[in-house]
């Protein structure tokens, strides 16, 4: 008789946006004449770029042509992709990120749960919290982690990294030394990010107690202030102990599209062990890589056309995130992020949980957000609105919340 990974049945009953959809879906069924707006789920709406979409034709017309069609894909990527990713994300911020140590993907998603099959089910987690979900869950069905708390919303064994308004949604470095660190900056879901001196701070711990960092990176395309950074390797020693994990998700809007890319520098060892060697064995068994009309769109993302289109995208969501902020600022909920990332985190009004403000809002404004508690025991009595909406829902949305709050 086969057994299965009983790992799985550790895991709550089901996903978090699962759980959204289901009580979206039997709202909609009992008021179907309801207009509902959807702030929940961190998804675009504007359709991809032109001159990507131009990109994506021209790559469609070489696969009907005997000469310029293309198969399997590189393991790692094609090199005209990795080329560019290295030269405009890295080199021209001045940090040495060589194209042999950027593998493409179909998503940062994918990676965020793939990334931990790298280290043996012995090691010791952390995880800023609140946090998305994936790092835990992933985790746990590796056999990582063992009792969970229903009361606390926490497992017994993942060293959590409390991220709240009094601590100004700052980390703070835990007394339990853990072995793999997932950092989220900037934050979702929170919106908040860290500055390069307190991200040097958690390079330098993580160097000196031989822990590695997760360091995912998926949203650094909003980011607007100077002292932020883009890149955990801007900082001094990070190639030594830390991953990078990026997508085309939020910047280009390729939510439906999949792609992704990690980098794994080739001076992060374990003992003598390389972790670049290892992603590329595993990234070449397990993957067949992403497809070749997929990397030539996310090459012409990096071409000057294709880079202002997406800026103009990025700032389209960031007047909603904007919108967001200084509405609900204006009604007298307390508001974080926005500023270098298109989530907005508001306290829950009245003492209420976090859930009770989910159907307040679907029941009496049809208003679709995501609450803090699916996101860790620390995100309970705070919500998470997404800026991805139209100009036109986003205003609306908020007016509706405002409206007699």
């Amino acid at each position: 008789m086969y057994t299965v990974n009983f790992n799985y049945s550790k895991l709550p009953g089901s996903y978090l946006f699962s759980d959204i959809a289901k009580r979206v879906a039997a709202y909609k069924e009992a008021n179907p004449e309801a207009k509902v707006i959807r702030l929940g789920i961190g998804d675009v709406t504007l359709p991809i770029a032109p001159s990507i979409i131009k990109a994506m034709h021209k790559a469609v017309d070489e696969m009907g042509e005997a000469e310029s069609f293309h198969g399997y894909a590189p393991d790692l990527g094609y090199g005209f992709l990795r080329d560019v990713i290295s030269e405009h994300d890295y080199k021209e911020r001045g940090v040495d990120i060589e194209p042999d140590e950027i593998f493409v993907s179909d998503g940062a998603k994918s990676d965020s749960g793939n990334i931990q099959e790298l280290f043996g089910t012995e090691n010791v987690i952390s995880v800023t919290d609140p946090v998305y979900p994936v790092y835990v869950d992933s985790n746990v069905m590796a056999g990582r982690c063992g009792t969970y708390i229903p009361s606390q919303q926490k497992w017994s064994d993942i060293v959590y990294l409390p991220c709240t308004a009094e601590n100004g949604f700052v980390p703070e470095y835990p007394k339990e030394v853990p072995d793999i660190i997932y950092l989220c900056l900037p934050n979702n879901p929170t919106g908040t990010t860290l500055t390069k001196d307190q991200l040097q701070g958690w390079v330098d711990y993580a160097a000196k107690n031989g822990a590695v960092i997760i360091y995912d990176a998926a949203y650094e395309a909003y980011i607007s202030e100077d002292e932020v950074p883009h890149s955990i390797f801007e900082c001094e020693g990070a190639k030594s102990c830390a991953i990078e994990i990026r997508s085309f998700s939020k910047n280009a809007g390729f939510t439906g599209v999949r792609l992704g890319f990690t980098v794994v520098p080739k001076e992060l060892k374990c003992g003598n062990t390389s972790l670049h060697d290892m992603w590329a064995r595993r990234h070449g068994t397990k993957f067949n890589g992403a497809p070749y009309i997929i990397q030539r769109a996310g090459e012409a993302v990096y071409s000057p056309e294709g880079q202002k289109e997406i800026r103009e995208q990025i700032a389209y969501y960031m007047e909603n995130a904007k919108v967001i902020r200084e509405g609900l600022q204006e009604a007298g909920y307390d508001v974080y992020g926005g500023v270098n990332a298109p989530y907005i985190w508001l306290k829950t009004p009245k003492d209420m949980t976090s859930w009770d403000f989910f159907d307040y809002l679907l029941k009496e404004k049809n208003i679709v957000g995501t609450p803090g508690s699916g996101f860790g025991p620390s995100g309970e009595g705070y919500f998470r609105l997404t800026a991805f909406g139209t100009h036109e829902d986003t205003k609306e949305a908020i007016s509706r919340i405002t409206k007699n709050s």
